[in-house]
């Protein structure tokens, strides 16, 4: 009986430490539109082995913006990357008025919410700034608030301004 309950804790213990873990693998940041705008920087940083970030701005040359578009595609890399469960356009102006409107949208905006200066609604005075989104932060919120099957990801984000494209980024990462 000892033995049977023993092995129960352990097996219980066991099944505690294991869990998903997500990765930023690369993060590709592209301006489309020059005359528009283009990135000062975008890039991840490793700290240590523990504590990775991703930051980015885009300097915006025409100012105000005063409609702005977003597309999402969340891909899955299946012999190349394939469409997988989103891809969303959004009106970035009307979403930021009334969140709740887009419960997709919700979540992967709420997973930037805290790093960045994009949270009031149109009209853009200023540039768009994303400042240390920790890897921690985007783990837990693939692994517990919605979680996702392993594999390798890249989440793309087409950005435009009255029908016309200014930035791309894509955020690769991986889910083990």
């Amino acid at each position: 009986m000892a033995y049977r309950m023993n092995s129960l804790i352990v097996i219980v213990v066991i099944l505690h430490l294991i869990h998903s873990r997500f990765e930023f693998t690369n993060v590709e940041c592209t301006s489309l539109d020059k005359k528009f705008g283009e990135f000062e920087y975008c890039y991840l940083k490793s700290v240590n082995r523990t504590f990775k970030y991703w930051s980015g701005k885009f300097k915006l040359y025409q100012k105000p913006v005063k409609a702005l578009e977003v597309n999402f595609a969340l891909m899955k890399r299946l012999n190349g990357y394939k469409p997988f469960l989103y891809n969303i356009t959004v009106n970035a102006c009307k979403f930021l008025v009334n969140p709740k409107s887009s419960p997709v949208t919700k979540f992967f905006y709420d997973s930037i919410l805290t790093f960045t200066n994009m949270n009031h609604s149109c009209p853009y005075n200023h540039d768009f700034i994303l400042d240390k989104l920790p890897i921690d932060y985007v783990n837990h919120r693939f692994t517990k608030v919605l979680p996702f099957p392993e594999g390798n990801y890249l989440i793309e984000a087409r950005w435009s301004t009255l029908g016309s494209p200014f930035a791309v980024v894509k955020l690769y990462g991986t889910l083990s």
